[in-house]
């Protein structure tokens, strides 16, 4: 049985300017609550190391989570409106 709820306090955040630090991310983040941690994903691929445009927020508290959801999804960001949503266990590919 699939529960839909927030069951954690780790966020997706997506659509993020390729600009965007982790500090600015942590900063706009913190206007709704205690973060206890951020990291933006980056392509190592590239030379200049670019972020990939998603990472994650950990908030303090399930419901600092659910508040940023619901104050912060679908909101303008440094240009570009984020997407804010719980964030998925990680899936392990073997391939």
């Amino acid at each position: 049985m699939e529960n839909n709820n927030i069951n954690n306090t780790k966020l997706y955040v997506g659509n993020l300017s390729y600009e965007v630090t982790e500090q600015e991310l942590r900063e706009y983040f913190e206007t709704i609550g205690e973060v206890i941690n951020v990291k933006i994903i980056f392509d190592e691929s590239t030379s200049n190391r670019r972020s990939k445009g998603f990472g994650f927020v950990e908030m303090s508290s399930e419901e600092n989570a659910k508040k940023a959801i619901e104050k912060l999804n679908g909101i303008e960001f440094s240009g570009r409106n984020i997407i804010v949503s719980a964030a998925r266990p990680r899936i392990r590919r073997d391939f």
